[in-house]
């Protein structure tokens, strides 16, 4: 009976170990659910401790991708602030939220000339992204250039004309651009129905790419700010620099290699560039909230060094900040854009099979009156199922006039340009940073600029004038009313004295802390054996030797009884 039940007393334990290994099991592991640019889903499985590279390798296997360095995979916290999932850091410490996870692939770096990439898949997924640009508005153009990039779309996806497939007005069944005039859809159909036939879905593609490519906003991941004046601008870094759009112009552009330094304190950015002639210039703009400045800043030190270093052995530490205790501290991990264009040149394999799949979602025309109405239905074409709404971006006749080859000629690097009649307002979908207040601003920019705003923008501009006509001048304090710019204003002279402040409060500590920590160091090496002359004096001097007598010897004594009582009390056990 005794070995009957000892026996049932191990299977018991056994079964019980076998339960809370499997339970275990169970929490060392996540699913993760990736959109790709298709806007089909690839889920798995993960342990929580999986590191961004394993996702992102499974990703590329599952798409048979070699040239994956261009790609990135973005994620959106509580907080609904969009970051780049770092490849070294573990997954499941990143998101911050509990799984299952959700995460979009997307085009990180943009290839500087998207028709010299060596696969036709590589091609066919940046084609997806740009189109995805083109319909968001972050991709913004002329009228003419417009209607052809929609007719190659329209030309890969349909093919031929026939007339028998496609009646009259049938361009108007896909969404292009976040809203377009029928005059575009007919230029639309006008094109494709005379000028691209016999063209291939590859062929297509590959115009559309050389045409997107010379275009000024091509590669612009929109990061919404203000100036030192509190008018709303919108920073991006591109495969050619760093640009400042804001209204329907752009105020800056600046070269990579005139591109010196990027920090942030706070909500604060600054960029630092040396231009010809030793022309030294620091441009300050401020963030939405300080998570979306440190976003800004990592996006440019990222893009900084895939577009400028000749090596990924190039590659430093960088601080937002001079001093070494104060500011974060990040490291760009990945191949150079020279490097990636080598390893590309080595690849030797049969092209693989590309599955492609319709994007454009068909709409009724009626439908089009009403941006509302077309915006859900295309749900599926956001980033992030925690995007902000979509917002209506009115494309009219006029976009952009110049092309990138004009953009960059020295003479007109640093140039301000106009790109629009009006201004540069991307889908909120697309922002990698929720602004409450920022659809309003941009709404009066666009009325400011000349350029027309939706009757949806027109009532809400008129009822936040009428709001603040009848608010009180001055609120309590004697400080001015909060107005729309308030939350990301430039700082105030209060805020700048608390900055200043916590400054020389955090220097004093420090100071106070290394002090401390050499007089430690003084100590051990005056009590210990080194014969060196200036320890000798320290050694004979009355002070030292009162210091040892009286505190050293006795606090040494007292370490050593402690000591000899913790080891016999770990002997005895």
């Amino acid at each position: 009976m005794q070995h009957k039940g000892a026996s049932c007393l191990i299977s018991k334990i056994r079964h019980h170990r076998l339960m809370s290994g499997s339970i275990r099991s169970l929490d060392r592991e996540c699913n993760c659910t990736v959109r790709l640019l298709d806007d089909s889903e690839y889920t798995c499985t993960i342990q929580r401790d999986a590191k961004g590279q394993y996702l992102f390798d499974l990703i590329c296997h599952h798409l048979n991708l070699l040239e994956k360095d261009y790609f990135g995979i973005r994620y959106v916290d509580p907080d609904k602030q969009r970051h780049w999932l770092e490849f070294t850091k573990s997954i499941a410490k990143q998101m911050k939220s509990q799984p299952p996870f959700t995460m979009c692939l997307r085009v990180k770096f943009y290839p500087p000339d998207p028709a010299a990439l060596k696969e036709e898949i590589t091609r066919y997924l940046v084609f997806l992204q740009i189109k995805r640009d083109l319909y968001h508005g972050r991709l913004l153009c002329k009228t003419s250039d417009a209607a052809l990039l929609a007719a190659y779309i329209l030309q890969a996806e349909i093919g031929d004309y026939d007339p028998g497939k496609h009646p009259e007005g049938y361009s108007s069944k896909f969404q292009f651009f976040p809203k377009h005039s029928e005059r575009l859809e007919r230029r639309i159909a006008e094109i494709h129905k005379t000028e691209l036939i016999g063209q291939s879905p590859e062929t297509s593609e590959l115009n559309f790419l050389q045409k997107a490519q010379m275009l000024e906003t091509y590669g612009v991941d929109p990061h919404p700010c203000k100036d030192v004046s509190g008018n709303p601008a919108f920073l991006a870094f591109t495969p050619f620099g760093f640009t400042v759009l804001q209204g329907n112009r752009r105020v800056h552009f600046l070269k990579w290699e005139e591109v010196t330094k990027l920090k942030f304190e706070a909500k604060t950015f600054h960029i630092y560039a040396n231009q010809k002639e030793d022309k030294k210039i620091i441009l300050t703009y401020f963030a939405p909230t300080p998570e979306a400045c440190k976003h800004l800043w990592k996006c440019g030190v990222e893009n900084q060094a895939f577009y400028k270093l000749e090596k990924s052995s190039q590659v430093r530490t960088v601080s937002s900040s001079n001093l070494f205790f104060k500011g974060s501290r990040f490291r760009y991990s990945g191949r150079v854009a020279k490097e990636v264009m080598e390893q590309s040149a080595k690849i030797k394999r049969d092209p693989p099979e590309i599955h492609r799949s319709e994007f454009l979602s068909e709409v009724s025309h009626s439908s089009l009156t009403d941006p509302r109405d077309v915006f859900p239905s295309l749900e599926s074409l956001r980033d992030s199922a925690h995007s902000t709404p979509v917002r209506s971006v009115s494309h009219g006749d006029s976009f952009m006039p110049r092309s990138r080859g004009q953009m960059v000629d020295g003479s007109e690097a640093g140039a301000s340009g106009i790109i629009s009649d009006e201004a540069y307002s991307p889908s909120d979908s697309v922002l990698p940073t929720p602004v409450a207040e920022h659809g309003m601003e941009l709404a009066v920019a666009r009325h400011l600029n000349g350029a027309p705003c939706s009757i949806e923008e027109e009532k809400e501009s008129a009822a936040r004038a009428s709001m603040e006509g009848q608010a009180a001048e001055f609120g309590p304090g004697g400080r001015a009313r909060r107005t729309g710019r308030s939350r990301s204003a430039p700082p105030s002279d209060a805020e700048d004295l608390n900055k200043f402040v916590l400054s020389v409060l955090r220097l004093f500590l420090v100071t106070i802390g290394l002090l401390f920590a050499l007089l430690l160091l003084l100590i051990m090496l005056t009590e210990s054996e080194l014969d060196i002359a200036f320890l000798r004096d320290i050694r004979k001097t009355p002070e030292f030797q009162q210091f040892h007598f009286e505190y050293f010897c006795p606090l040494r004594r007292w370490f050593a009884c402690k000591l000899r009582w913790m080891g016999g009390f770990l002997i005895s056990k």
